[in-house]
């Protein structure tokens, strides 16, 4: 029987509402045992060198709102195959700027991308596709809150990284750290990595 394996801890196949609680869940614990708690207000936008992962994503135009039927599919792949999770599951921003963003969300053109780092080499079926997302330089910050909530932490990241003379130089990435099924929207946590040079 196929099931899921985060970090070596093995999970019978859960049901389809169960999935995305039980990813976040051991997901969470298992990167909070191995490295520590990673959001740190005192620090709020560091300089960071994040290692290329292997993931197993999924990539289509659509709505942003379509970002949380996304996830579940892929879930549902990863863990009918017994395939280990890595790390965080993580959606790529594709728009370059608010206005992009808004103009291609109401098309239902917005580029969305959702991914899970995986362990080993396995393989994609369908939409479902396995390839390295690139590391390097990334502008770190953390927002804490509803994600509609969350333009104020862009503007102050966006703003950091002129004031540091970067720029941005590939698509922008929110790691997810909790579930917002399991936990109230003031305790969401989001984790944003904007590639920079």
């Amino acid at each position: 029987m196929a099931g899921l394996r985060i970090k070596g801890v093995f999970c019978k196949p859960p049901v389809e509402r169960e999935f995305q609680a039980i990813i976040f869940t051991l997901c969470r614990e298992s990167l909070l045992l191995q490295e520590g708690p990673v959001w740190n207000m005192e620090n709020e936008i560091t300089l960071v060198d994040i290692p290329s992962q292997k993931v197993l994503g999924i990539r289509r135009n659509g709505h942003y709102a379509d970002i949380a039927l996304l996830f579940p599919e892929l879930f549902e792949y990863i863990c009918g195959n017994g395939i280990e999770i890595a790390g965080m599951p993580m959606f790529l921003c594709h728009e370059a700027g608010k206005e992009e963003a808004i103009a291609a969300d109401q098309a239902g053109t917005a580029d969305l991308e959702v991914a899970v780092p995986v362990v080993g080499n396995p393989e994609g079926s369908g939409q479902i596709k396995r390839y390295t997302i690139p590391g390097g330089k990334m502008a770190r910050t953390f927002h804490k809150g509803p994600y509609e909530a969350c333009e104020p932490t862009y503007m102050k990241l966006f703003g950091w990284i002129i004031e540091h003379n970067l720029k941005i130089v590939g698509p922008i990435r929110e790691l997810y750290h909790n579930d917002p099924n399991e936990v109230e929207p003031e305790e969401i946590l989001t984790e944003i990595l904007a590639p920079v040079e």
